[in-house]
């Protein structure tokens, strides 16, 4: 049976990717800043599917769908600027990054489930976490910037 936090094997991922790539336009005109074309094509490389992508990855696929090879310096400083406005995650374990379709908070908790046999990567809902692990941060004195929690295992489409 598979999970909600991964996409199921039927899952239109065309559909998917349109409706992040909106988000993402809409939240750039709502803060007027520029979804220039060079952000566009590393969110684009992001979008292609649900497993977390290098720099280099990024890089090789924007230059094969658009023809035009990014410097790592301006895919790294396009992937700051989708990370700082919540269109896209570090996978700190990976040294890699994701497209996030999820609309939550730039303080929010992300838990990301990784599957070890697909690479895909899921987000959970983690409310509950959140809660508690605030606390705990709170009592020592403590203030988190990027509350990320990384959970490797097997995913219920691979199980």
């Amino acid at each position: 049976m598979s999970s909600p936090v991964f996409p199921a094997p039927d899952h239109d991922h065309d559909r998917c990717s349109a409706e992040a790539l909106r988000h993402a336009e809409t939240l750039c005109d709502q803060r007027a800043q520029k979804l220039t074309p060079t952000r566009r094509q590393v969110l684009e490389a992001l979008l292609e599917n649900h497993t977390p992508l290098g720099a280099y990855e990024i890089i090789d696929r924007a230059a094969k769908r658009h023809g035009t090879r990014h410097a790592p310096v301006t895919v790294y400083r396009a992937l700051d600027f989708l990370i700082e406005n919540g269109l896209a995650h570090r996978i700190e374990s990976r040294n890699a990054y994701i497209a996030c379709g999820h609309r939550h908070g730039a303080s929010d908790l992300v838990v990301f489930l990784i599957c070890e046999r697909c690479g895909e990567v899921g987000e959970a809902p983690s409310q509950a976490v959140a809660d508690s692990l605030k606390a705990a941060t709170r009592a020592a004195g403590f203030t988190a910037r990027t509350p990320v929690l990384e959970i490797s295992g097997i995913c219920g489409n691979c199980r």
